[in-house]
């Protein structure tokens, strides 16, 4: 398919994806950097290698897992012309999606009741690794949840529908990513780390 060819309205739809993949990329490289690094510095003689993630990191797993499920519930009640369902469905992703943060920050919480912290005294690289890795995770659900705010306003305005969802195509794209990316981190820390 020449990229060239079709409306203007085709052309930024295109380019507007093509930028999402550029930066999806550029994110799976800063990951795969920092596992790799992870994996590298497991070999130091201070590396924790009986430690294991806490519950609630399993509990955000299954959530976010869950939530694509209802995105794209939501995605497909759209391209049926079915609003009501389209909203709840964005709704429940919504609240899954903060439920997948306070997990996180409980299992961060279980985390400082073991006796690990970020940095300081009680610190170790072994839980330094994990905490940036799941922090700028947790940077990435937010910024998905800030697009998943954003298709809501734009559903109850009713800027979509089974034609013209390409905003909406654009957050399910990045919030799959990020839901992928955070089992793939997941199974590392736990059969890795």
């Amino acid at each position: 398919m020449d990229l060239t060819q079709g409306t203007t309205e085709e052309k930024h739809g295109r380019a507007k994806k093509m930028m999402l993949w550029f930066g999806i990329i550029s994110l799976i490289m800063s990951f795969m950097g920092w596992t790799s690094a992870f994996i590298v510095s497991s070999s130091r003689p201070d590396w924790l290698t009986d430690f294991r993630l806490p519950n609630a990191f399993i509990i955000s797993t299954v959530v976010i897992v869950v939530s694509s499920i209802t995105f794209l519930l939501a995605k497909n009640a759209l391209k049926k012309g079915q609003n009501k369902a389209t909203s709840l469905w964005l709704l429940v992703t919504l609240a899954l999606g903060i439920i997948f943060i306070y997990n996180q920050f409980s299992g961060f919480r279980q985390i400082i009741d073991l006796g690990y912290n970020f940095t300081g005294p009680t610190s170790n690289v072994t839980m330094s690794y994990i905490y940036l890795i799941a922090l700028v995770h947790i940077l990435h659900v937010v910024a998905g949840l800030i697009c998943l705010l954003v298709v809501i306003y734009n559903h109850f305005k009713q800027r979509y529908s089974a034609t013209n969802m390409l905003g909406f195509e654009l957050a399910t794209t990045f919030w799959h990513f990020i839901d992928i990316l955070w089992v793939y981190l997941f199974l590392f820390l736990y059969f890795v780390g």
